[in-house]
This record gives structure tokens, sequence and C-alpha cells, in this order.
């Protein structure tokens, strides 16, 4: 068995050395788009600099902490979970790595003097090997679902223990780890300590292979918008003369279902200044010309958030059909400015976004069936009475409209913020359990 796990890893690790000027491409591609994924890119395979590396080496003796948040979404998640690290080690040094474009520039949000930030190393054992060597971490912390096989192989054997948080693993994604078992159980095993969103996904976790598993909660929800970005939202609103119906952080594919929903709908209002305004937010930036497309392309007058003097909703924008959302960082104003929000992600087979941020802003959420990525939040909002779950766009649509209604959703968004109140506190047993998992005696505390 141990020598069909090593020629498991031994043929991975050859796939992608094979495959590595094939990724770099990839990387410079998306570059065009995002700029971003250009910066830096040789850290990717551990090749740092000079100057990155003498800033490495300039703080010895305060404990580095690493953190991999992989994306936009981790790197706003892992705010309140830094802010509880910090709290219990006040001297602690912040190793934060990505693999986004977006992921990187919100995490630069959490750095403070000192701190460091790079690119998550690509999974072959020399660029991981060089990564760990030059940053020495006392522990790393993996968000949610990011777990590599020689990422972990190489940190067991530097003896850097390993903490997956705010973990969750889907039936789905569960079912497609066991199919390359010989990679992932290994993976798996070597994490010290899992600390699952939900009892379903501790069951999921411990049968890939985990070995300590802990339910502690959805870190999510100790994230606390900023007062800032819920007074523009609210500006946002007031400047309106129509109520806002959010399509929030939608995904290739779902905007022309979205747009014929909405067509359908608004053939049977009134045309005047009291019919609800439909405001698209795209998940991914490099989309937000093809949404505008879209949009246009539906017969629809659009006005952008990019193009708005000082920040405002100008003349052009007043009377504009559909607003797009091309902005990145005001996730929480757009919340906050909406009377209701449809959930990207969830009318197609793509299980959903975080709907939790739109609770904390008081906005209650429309979901379509797909919802696997966040199971237990979306039930339990659902259960709260602070989300609404239907089987398409046009039931959607119809009932963000009925949502929009004022006796609605105040009651709504009284519940919603009443739902994610009660769930907070993950942020500050993570925080324990981590540095827990990083002292020499974590073993012996853990079995205890």
């Amino acid at each position: 068995m141990a020598l069909k796990l090593w020629l498991a890893r031994q043929a991975y690790s050859l796939l992608l050395r094979l495959g590595t000027p094939a990724y770099l491409w990839r990387v410079w591609a998306r570059g065009r788009e995002e700029p971003a994924y250009r910066a830096d890119w040789p850290w990717r395979l551990g090749w740092y600099g000079r100057t990155y590396r003498e800033a490495v080496r300039r703080a010895p003796g305060r404990p580095v902490l690493w953190l991999h948040a992989v994306s936009l979404g981790e790197a706003r998640a892992a705010a309140p979970l830094v802010q509880a690290l910090r709290a219990q080690r006040p001297g602690m040094r912040l190793l934060l790595t990505h693999t986004t474009a977006t992921g990187r520039e919100a995490g630069r949000a959490l750095l403070q003097e000192g701190d460091l930030q790079t690119w998550l190393p690509y999974d072959t054992p020399g660029a991981v090997r060089r990564f760990l060597r030059l940053h020495r971490p006392q522990v790393g912390v993996l968000m949610e679902t990011e777990v590599w096989p020689n990422l972990q192989h190489e940190a067991r054997c530097a003896g850097v223990p390993m903490v997956l948080a705010n973990a969750r693993l889907s039936e789905k994604s569960l079912k497609q780890g066991l199919r390359v078992g010989a990679l992932m159980r290994p993976a798996a095993q070597a994490m010290s300590l899992c600390l699952a969103q939900t009892p379903e996904d501790a069951e999921r976790l411990m049968r890939m292979g985990a070995p300590r598993v802990r339910v502690a909660g959805n870190v999510k929800f100790d994230m606390t918008p900023a007062a800032s970005l819920l007074a523009l939202g609210r500006a946002w609103q007031a400047a309106s003369a129509r109520p806002l119906v959010l399509a929030a952080s939608t995904r290739e594919g779902e905007e022309p279902g979205l747009l014929a929903a909405w067509q359908a709908a608004c053939a049977s209002l009134p045309s005047d200044e009291h019919r609800p305004r439909l405001w698209i937010v795209p998940r991914h930036p490099q989309r937000f010309d093809e949404v505008a497309t879209l949009v246009r392309g539906a017969g629809w007058s659009l006005s952008r958030r990019s193009a708005w003097s000082q920040g405002m909703p100008d003349a052009a924008a007043q009377s504009a059909d559909v607003w797009l959302g091309d902005s990145m960082g005001e996730m929480p104003a757009y919340y906050a400015a909406a009377r209701v929000a449809l959930l990207g992600g969830s009318f197609a087979p793509l299980g959903g976004q975080n709907l939790i941020e739109a609770a904390a802003c008081g906005c209650p959420v429309v979901m379509g069936p797909s919802t696997f990525n966040f199971a237990e939040a979306a039930a339990l909002s659902e259960q709260a009475g602070a989300a609404l779950r239907v089987a398409d766009w046009a039931a959607g649509v119809a009932q963000a409209l009925r949502v929009c209604e004022p006796a609605v959703q105040g009651q709504m968004s009284a519940r919603a913020l009443g739902f994610a109140q009660a769930h907070r506190g993950a942020a500050q047993a993570m925080a324990e359990a981590i540095w827990a998992a990083a002292s020499p005696d974590a073993d012996a505390d853990a079995d205890d």
C-alpha cells in the first residue's frame, strides 16, 4: 500500500512538472484581462528575488502563521479569523498566500507592518520545498477546501502542522476525491486538524481520511461589514428613485436566464419610476464587459458603477433600466442598497455563493435549487425566514418582486440580521484551536 501511495504521488508530481509551461502560460494569459496575475509570477514556483528574501528575514524571532486564502471569498472570510489570531498572539507575523489576483488584492487589507504576502506555490515538490525553507512557518492554515498532495507531504516532512479552517466538503467533492484516493487520502491524513463548518462536513472529512476533525462553525458569520460600505449602500438606495433588486455574484451562463425572466416579469408591471431596477454584480471581474454586452443585447439601457461620477448614480444612471456592479470590494454596499438579492451560482448547478454576507447587511435572499457549497447556511437561513428557495429564475424574479414590498422586506431584513447575529463566535474558537495545533504539545493536547 505504501508503495502504491508513493507511486501515485510521484506520477502526480511528474504530470505537474510536465505541465508547468502550460500552467505558467495560463497565468500569463489570464494577466491580459487581470494584469495582477503577471505580478511576481516566478514566486508561484518558489523562486523569490533578493528584495523579497530580505523582507522575509527582517523580523527573526516572531512566530510566522501562514494562512492560505485562495481567492476573494476566502480572503474576505479570513478577516475575522486573522483578527482573532492576532488578539491571542499579538506578536505573530502573518504570511498570506493566494492563487487568484482578486484574492491577493483583498488580502492586502489584512496585512500589518512586517507581514508577508505571496502566491501559493505550484504543487510540485521543488516549489513547495523552496517556499517552506524560506518562510519557515510555525503553522499553516488552509481556508475551506484547499488540500494539495505535495503541499501536505512536504509540510509534514518539514514539521509544519497544517490546519484546514472553516472546512467544508460536499458529497460531490468527497466522491471526486475518493476517485483519486491514492493522492487525496494521504493529503487529508497529513492534516493536523480540520475545523469543520458543520457535522455533515466533519463526517465527510473523516471519510476522506482526516484524523482529527472538530465542528467549529462558520467564520463567515463573524464578518462585520464596514460601516463606510453600509453607508455608501444606503446612499445609493436613497439616490435611486426605484427599488433595487440585486443579482449577486452571478456566474457564466446565468445572466441570459435572469434577463429573460426579468423581461417577462416587467412586462406585467407598470412602466413608471417606481418599478424595481435590476442590479447585476458578476462574480468575476473579467466578465464585466461580457455581461454589459448581454444586457444591451437584451434591449435594456445600462449604467455601470465604474462610470459614476464621485461614486454616485448620475442622471444617466437614474434613467437606466439595469445597473452593472463592475467594482471590487463593494459587495456589502450592494447588499445594503438592495431590497432583496437573487443569489448567483444557485440558479445553475454550481453550488451557490456565500449568503451570510447578505444576511449581515440585512438583505433578504432568494436562492435557486443549487446550494451544495453552503448547504447548512442556506438551510438555516431559509428556516430563519431570511431566505426563500425557488426552482428557477422565473420563480426567483417573481419572489424578489414580492419581497420588494416594504412590509415583506422589512420583516425579512430583520430576520436576516437576527440570523447572522445568532451564529457568531466561530473565529475565536478556531483561533484557539489553531494556536494549540501550532504548539509542540498539540498532539498530546488533542488526544486528552
